[in-house]
């Protein structure tokens, strides 16, 4: 029913374009390591007004199956600002065609009345005991791009086989029911409720548990700059501001407002650095304020930098604040734990390709660090069943700019993380410190931990398939390298099919994925470096890390020596030159 996606069929077909039909129409949606996400536009394989009642019908008979109080408890609806003239497909059309499918089959939904950061959903399915809840997102992706994040009753994203289960669902009923096209069922259904602002109460009033210096915020000095990236982030973290004590941040006038285009990004993923954040930099140095704070377009995401001595800017990467963040998170704890509190009992997570700079301050500190499999849907699932079995959970986070301080979400969150650096750097300040110099203490104290994170554009999926096949085969079929170039490699884990060679029985204590890419190789100088596909995007990342005992502080080395080893690891492996890989733009 919605006359330009048919359109677009259409002129497919009259003009013969039967590739680009099969494309569009010979394939489905699956579950990533965010939920479904493609581009909008038609085709089943792309995000439209269809896959997605499609999507929710399917849904709704997996949740009936599940639980036999859905119609008492109900669903949560969130949605970002993205946007596609061409296709007729916004996040808001797109979450209105949601509520309406279960609001047509008399399922209570709590239907956010604007848009809200993605880390709301999660929050407002285990507020208010829904059985689940959808977000409207494709995060930080390019403006072409949607995605259907899916929340179970845990307030985690959906894993296996929640994922696998509802993908069968849909295909047992991807005819729409009477009601479903109606999104108008939003403003007249008594069965829907807006619950905005009794989440965004309990939201702000549940962060200030993690606020530990008021006293600091209300007296400092220091200026802070946000840049919402023309997201949703812009009133959310200006109310976390005011939560914790602080004057509101200084907001980047041309990119505070929602803007599906993203007109003044070349792309709106802050993870990208100085190039993506040159108008927050620029009116920092005219505000003299030292610190940027830069959410994502839907606000689950934190880049940070903070001005040198030099003037230059220092953006830190997501390993980099993770060091800083662990470290605060644990020391706010130890001073104000009570007395008989065991610190045994504390748990911080981090997913496999991240630092393990974490690993390294809970050797030393006694609390607990675990891994889990890339995508915070894992660390979410990991969290909820350490909580329900009494123990503490401080800090989790992925390399790619997600943190979650505390546990009152179990998904990364940009406004809480934003609040929280803001915190630290004004303690930091007060001791006369700054977030870089805190940093380096942090290394010298635990260890350096060195890492670069980068990837390279593969369009081609049968070419990715032939790159790690080629690494699963590699001078003899069945037999993965023992050398990198000149590196000598330890240990190989390959979490596609399930091997470890680390392992006594060669099987990964990590759960199977066999739906994605994933290799991980442990060098003989403690290096150790991860080649996986991207769960949204054509991408072939790399992730090494040198992991150094505090004894060995010559960081310089430390760096040339990965630097080496990451030019081995592209020559010898991803052959991007032979394999026609295109390298990330600078």
């Amino acid at each position: 029913q919605n006359q330009k996606t048919k359109e677009q069929i259409e002129d497919l077909l009259q003009n013969g374009k039967h590739k680009e039909l099969r494309d569009r129409l010979c394939c489905r949606l699956t579950f990533g390591t965010a939920g479904l996400r493609s581009a909008m536009g038609a085709g089943f394989c792309y995000i439209n007004d269809l896959t997605v009642i499609q999507s929710t019908q399917g849904i709704y008979k997996y949740l009936e199956r599940c639980f036999s109080d859905f119609k008492q408890r109900g669903f949560v609806v969130g949605y970002d600002t993205r946007g596609q003239v061409t296709s007729n497909c916004s996040s808001k059309k797109l979450a209105k065609l949601t509520a309406a499918v279960l609001l047509a089959k008399d399922v209570p939904v709590y239907f956010f009345s604007t848009y809200v950061p993605t880390p709301f959903v999660p929050y407002a399915v285990q507020q208010l005991k829904a059985v689940a809840g959808v977000m409207i997102t494709a995060s930080h992706n390019r403006k072409e791009d949607n995605g259907y994040k899916v929340y179970w009753e845990n307030g985690a994203q959906i894993t296996a086989p929640h994922d696998k289960e509802i993908i069968k669902c849909i295909e047992e009923c991807v005819e729409p029911w009477n009601g479903s096209w109606n999104e108008n069922l939003v403003d007249t259904s008594p069965l829907r409720q807006d619950p905005l602002k009794k989440i965004c109460d309990s939201y702000m009033e549940d962060l200030k548990k993690i606020c530990y210096h008021r006293e600091l915020n209300e007296q400092t000095n220091l200026k802070f700059v946000h840049t919402s990236f023309h997201g949703v982030g812009h009133d959310y973290v200006r109310a976390a501001f005011k939560a914790f004590g602080f004057r509101p941040p200084i907001p980047v006038p041309e990119q505070k407002d929602p803007d599906p285009d993203f007109s003044t990004v070349k792309c709106p993923n802050p993870e990208e650095g100085e190039s993506v954040l040159e108008l927050s930099l620029r009116l920092a140095e005219k505000e003299n304020a030292k610190i940027v704070v830069a959410t994502d377009p839907d606000a689950d995401r934190l880049a940070v930098a903070e001005q040198q001595e030099n003037g230059r800017w220092k953006v830190f990467t997501g390993n980099e604040l993770a060091a800083l963040f662990g470290w605060w998170m644990f020391s706010c704890w130890k001073e104000n734990c009570s007395e008989d509190a065991d610190v045994k009992n504390v748990y911080m997570l981090a997913t496999t390709v991240s630092s393990k700079i974490l690993r390294a301050i809970a050797l030393k500190e006694g609390f607990h660090f675990e891994e889990t499999l890339p995508g915070f849907k894992w660390i979410g699932s990991r969290v909820k069943d350490l909580l329900d079995n009494g123990k503490e959970v401080l800090f989790a986070f992925e390399e790619s700019i997600g943190f979650m301080c505390g546990t009152s979400v179990l998904e990364k969150d940009g406004v809480s993380a934003a609040v929280v650096v803001a915190e630290i750097a004004t303690y930091l300040e007060h001791n006369n410190l700054t977030l870089a110099q805190k940093l380096i203490e942090i290394y010298e104290t635990y260890g350096y931990h060195i890492s670069k994170t980068s990837y390279f554009l593969c369009y081609d999926p049968p070419t990715i398939k032939r790159i790690f096949e080629k690494l699963r085969n590699f001078d003899t079929p069945q037999c993965y390298p023992s050398f990198c170039g000149i590196y000598n490699i330890l240990h190989v884990r390959d979490i596609t099919t399930g091997y470890d060679s680390s392992q006594p029985n060669k099987k990964s204590v990590l759960p199977v994925s066999k739906s994605s890419q994933m290799i991980t190789f442990t060098f003989q100088n403690g290096c150790v470096a991860t080649l996986r596909t991207s769960g949204t995007e054509p991408k072939i990342k790399y992730y090494a890390e040198m992991c150094a005992l505090p004894e060995q502080s010559d960081r310089t080395v430390l760096e040339e020596e990965l630097q080496q080893l990451i030019e081995a690891l592209i020559a010898n492996f991803l052959e991007p030159d032979k394999n026609g890989l295109i390298w990330r733009s600078a």
